[in-house]
């Protein structure tokens, strides 16, 4: 039942109906609650999928982020220490964009 409902949004609410109906509430409450991140999910293509399913992306940034401003150790003040992950972010995002595309728009 939950591969069929997977296709459609109308047959995800029934089985969240169906499933709340015979006993299984905490069941149905994932799929109400999980129901329009599935649908922003399902939006982008199909070769996408394999790469938004994790926060890797997100992790490779922050271990990045973390490794080039231990090489300071300390700053002066909060306004210094945001400059340097400004520019890191800068770095990466031009890395990003003329570098191998991590979801190409093209596929």
């Amino acid at each position: 039942m939950l591969k069929d409902a997977l296709e459609d949004e109308a047959k995800m609410q029934k089985l969240a109906v169906v499933l709340d109906d015979k006993g299984y509430k905490k069941s149905a409450d994932t799929i109400d609650s999980f129901r329009f991140d599935l649908w922003n999910y399902k939006s982008f293509p199909r070769p996408h999928w394999k790469r938004i399913r994790t926060t890797n992306g997100l992790e490779r940034i922050n271990k990045e982020l973390k490794r080039r401003s231990r090489v300071s150790g300390a700053y002066p003040n909060d306004q210094s220490l945001l400059r340097v992950a400004v520019c890191i972010m800068m770095n990466i995002n031009e890395d990003w964009i003329t570098g191998n595309r991590y979801l190409s728009l093209e596929e």
